[in-house]
């Protein structure tokens, strides 16, 4: 079985970022249409849901690779700035774990410390040479 999915799926685009952010938007609005079946708001969510589940899957198994290369560098280039934001507070939550990181009241510079240098720390930032004492 898994021979003949990849006999079909050859030659074929696949899954990428813009596909799963589609299939994502389009359970969301499925399951917010899902509350709203009292009025027509709700049947027409669930249009758009199964809309966008079907462009979706066309893209999944479109065999133009370009034009569907081109539409994911699209979306990456429109969500560039948000998807290094996240990925820069995922690795500042990474590093809080072995060390401690101030601001320099100056310049406004990011200074990492290691954990468990004492209460007091003098601290010199390295862009504008400021000296700041913090307490842990």
């Amino acid at each position: 079985m898994k021979d003949k999915l990849n006999r079909f799926m050859q030659g074929r685009y696949g899954v990428d970022n813009f596909a799963r952010f589609t299939l994502g938007v389009a359970l969301f609005v499925i399951v917010v249409g899902s509350f709203m079946r009292q009025n027509a708001a709700g049947g027409v969510l669930d249009a758009v849901g199964f809309i966008l589940i079907i462009y979706t899957y066309f893209r999944i198994l479109s065999r133009n690779i370009s034009a569907r290369y081109a539409e994911n560098q699209k979306y990456l280039g429109y969500t560039q700035k948000i998807r290094s934001r996240f990925t820069r507070e995922k690795n500042m939550m990474e590093q809080r774990k072995t060390h401690h990181i101030y601001t320099c009241p100056g310049c406004g510079q990011k200074i990492r410390i290691p954990r468990g240098k004492g209460q007091k720390v003098e601290i010199e930032c390295p862009k504008c040479h400021e000296k700041f004492i913090k307490r842990r």
